[in-house]
């Protein structure tokens, strides 16, 4: 997300040299590619004026130390206000507040198209999984054709519980919440999730409904749902629906398509309210509790280890993960069933590209470089050992040209296809026997062999 500023940011680093602390004749160049990068981000200008104010207050007569460079200094100081402008504001939960008599009524609330539906299926899934909540989800959207097909397909899909409005209740939206909820408190449930409808732009009508609902079930959290991508007309929005209904959070959607980022910067700022939530991907897993400290690392290229580790802890089957360390140690049986396996799990956290997006800006740059990420050869290639008997998988010596040619018509690709994959896979072997055999250094010599990779690791011998 965010790559402009991203970018940006990436270059402060070299626009302060050469000064033993920071002043502001050295800061002047640095202040200004702040501003700029700020503003092409979309960033509100109240925000902007007030983030660089707290910016040079800080970072003038810094002292910098022995094994910082000015220039790093200055980024530090940029990474903390970061934080600062985006973290929850004080005597403000980032957390949701669901410490009341249940169920826990959680409003979603936002304009056509921001993604509320699929949020509400997101953040469904999460307290399920994560919380261990029974969770229930009402339509309320009587407007937007398939709104409810749709929270009712979304619900199927995440496991939980979705209620379908009684005739009674006809096409009014406060009945049909005020219902729900009568409905669901003697079954026990956790929480429950209100979808509202939206409009492509504020109107009174839409206010008056989305107050009317908040009124008649008094909902533990109402959270307004916005589009990144929006800019500063997230902020806007977000200002007029905290006016009407009280906000107590905001969900960031589709950061993921985000070249901008000013949103998650402005928002927090102008509405007083903590962001809870931020959308990274398409997929109903793709819902990560928003944090500050991470997103500022993201912003200035430094990754998201955190967020890194957390997928991986989800995605990975640590059994087969065991299974696979052991062989690794013994240097024998790394096969190409092996091989499959860390594809799967390597889809499972998001694919190349999700992963990529959480590394620091040099490594997503070198990636780049080299030709980007290609999603597609790596389902290739999983489509290919698909076409392999287990027989072949276990032992790939047994693939000679009959077989490559069976195995590629069985995939759809080129016999060069089924080469091209053997020859990635004797490699990674290679790395495995170099690493049980000799550790790290072994390792490291061996990628310095692969495509792409010469030159990388000249320290070792």
């Amino acid at each position: 997300m965010a790559n402009q500023l991203t970018e940006r940011f990436n270059r402060l680093v070299k626009t302060v040299r050469g000064e033993a602390r920071l002043t502001e004749s050295n800061l002047q160049d640095a202040l200004r590619e702040v501003r700029l990068a700020l503003i092409e981000a979309d960033v509100a200008l109240p925000v902007v004026k007030a983030f660089i104010e707290r910016v040079k207050a800080a970072a003038l007569g810094a002292e910098v130390a022995t094994s910082l460079t000015p220039g790093q200094a200055f980024v530090g100081v940029v990474h903390r206000e970061l934080v600062a402008l985006m973290s929850p504001p004080e005597g403000k939960a980032g957390a949701l507040n669901l410490a009341v008599t249940p169920p826990a009524v959680i409003l979603l609330a936002g304009l056509q198209g921001a993604g509320k539906t699929t949020t509400a299926g997101k953040l469904a899934l999460k307290l399920r999984t994560e919380q261990k909540k029974k969770v229930l989800l009402v339509p309320c959207d009587v407007y937007r054709p398939a709104a409810t097909e749709q929270l009712k397909t979304l619900a199927g899909q995440v496991e939980v519980d979705f209620y379908a409005p009684e005739a009674a209740a006809g096409s009014n939206p406060v009945a049909i919440a005020t219902q729900a909820i009568d409905w669901a408190r003697p079954r026990y449930y956790d929480v429950v999730i209100v979808d509202t409808a939206g409009r492509l732009a504020i109107d009174e009508a839409m206010m008056a409904e989305a107050a009317a609902i908040s009124a008649a079930v008094k909902p533990a959290e109402t959270l307004f749902v916005v589009d990144a991508m929006l800019g500063q007309d997230a902020v806007n929005t977000a200002k007029a629906f905290n006016e009407r209904l009280t906000l107590t959070g905001v969900i960031l959607t589709k950061l993921d398509g985000d070249s901008r980022g000013g949103a998650a910067l402005s928002v927090r700022e102008i509405t007083g309210v903590p962001i809870k939530f931020a959308g990274v991907s398409e997929k109903l897993d793709g819902l990560e509790t928003f944090r500050a400290e991470q997103m500022a690392g993201r912003i200035l290229g430094m990754g998201d280890v955190v967020s890194l580790v957390e997928a991986t802890a989800k995605a990975v089957d640590m059994e087969a993960a065991q299974k696979l360390a052991a062989k690794v140690k013994s240097g024998k049986g790394f096969d190409l069933e092996d091989f499959k396996q860390q594809i799967g799990q390597m889809k499972k956290m998001g694919g190349l590209s999700g992963l990529l997006d959480k590394m620091p800006l040099e490594l997503q740059q070198a990636a780049a470089k080299s030709g980007g990420v290609d999603e597609k050869q790596v389902a290739r290639m999983e489509g290919i050992i698909n076409s392999m008997t287990p027989l072949e998988r276990r032992k790939p010596d047994l693939i000679k040209a009959s077989r490559k040619r069976r195995i590629a018509t069985g995939a759809g690709v080129h016999v060069q296809e089924v080469n091209r994959l053997l020859n990635q896979f004797e490699q990674t072997q290679t790395m495995m026997k170099k690493f049980s055999q000799g550790g790290m250094g072994k390792l490291m010599r061996g990628l310095g062999g692969l495509p792409g990779m010469k030159g990388k690791f000249p320290g070792l011998r």
